[in-house]
């Protein structure tokens, strides 16, 4: 298959317009949608969207409730779903949750979420992968700057842009606790980067990423061709939906206030995975479905 967005093979980072549009379904069909016109706008124009108190305060209490036991109950636990911190044992992430936990395939079923992102693609819809992601007060690490897309593409085999990415805010997210940041109009741009990709790079990018990391002069180039840094903020049980190659990126935490979320993500079932563009080995099917990819419950 073609390589539309080819990254990673030469010495010179390079900028490429997108090829693919970013609402999938045609746009006279919006009075169909489940959003409002003018949130599919900010969404086609900035590349995400914020819904906030989307989940009721119960089911706020409750998702968090989950998330906390699953950490708990996986704190002496050696797997490869479970990503702990570079420099300590503490819990970063926890993969697969909606294949391995039956309180997570629920909520990544909701059918509020699945209409919207259904309308966003155009079609059905999988999971691709699914994680919770703790920062904890005082010790939760950066994410560095990236583009989904670009790591799926090349190390995953995603041959196209037509996924999105869903955050569930289960703490409220301050400018100040490593929240969620965002290049709005990012999406329309994709960043080649330089650097061949090692031999099961996961191992090591799930708790650093370096390769698959835009060089600074891009970064610099999509902010001022944008409208510079969004920070969506809010109580628990927001939602923030972000195209699969908007640029994005977390710093590390240091205040007394945890921000930790559930992050899932939806592909189209026409744009299924093929063999990585990278030419390397597939990465394991925690981290990018394969075999389970059917469509998710409607």
């Amino acid at each position: 298959m073609e390589d539309l967005y080819p990254s990673r093979k030469k010495d010179q980072p390079e900028i490429l317009e997108r090829k693919d549009p970013v609402i999938h379904t045609d746009r006279s069909k919006d009075n169909q949608a489940p959003i409002s016109k003018e949130q599919l706008d900010s969404y086609e124009k900035n590349g995400f969207l914020q819904i906030e108190s989307f989940f009721s305060d119960d089911e706020v209490t409750d998702m968090q409730k989950a998330i906390f036991e699953l950490q708990d109950s996986n704190k002496d636990v050696t797997s490869d779903k479970v990503i702990r911190e570079p420099e300590s044992d503490d819990i970063r992430s926890i993969f697969h949750v909606h294949k391995d936990d039956n309180y997570f395939k629920n909520v990544a079923n909701d059918q509020r979420i699945l209409d919207i992102v259904n309308h966003l693609l155009g079609s059905d819809v999988y999971i691709h992968q699914s994680r919770i992601n703790y920062k904890p007060g005082f010790k939760g690490k950066e994410f560095e700057w990236h583009s989904d897309f670009e790591t799926w593409h090349v190390e995953d085999g995603m041959p196209r842009m037509r996924a999105v990415s869903l955050s569930i805010a289960l703490s409220d997210n301050y400018t100040f606790n490593g929240p969620l940041m965002l290049i709005p109009g990012s999406q329309n741009y994709y960043v080649s980067c330089v650097g061949e990709t090692p031999d099961n790079n996961y191992k090591e990018s799930l708790k650093k990423q370096k390769f698959g990391v835009p060089d600074e002069d891009s970064l610099r180039w999509l902010t001022k061709n944008g409208s510079g840094i969004s920070v969506p903020t809010g109580k628990a049980g927001s939602i923030t939906l972000f195209e699969c190659n908007t640029m994005h990126g977390s710093t590390s935490n240091i205040t007394p206030y945890p921000r930790n979320n559930l992050f899932m993500v939806y592909n189209s079932v026409e744009n299924r995975l093929v063999e990585p563009y990278s030419g390397g080995r597939k990465r394991p099917e925690y981290i990018a479905v394969r075999e389970s990819g059917i469509p998710a419950m409607s």
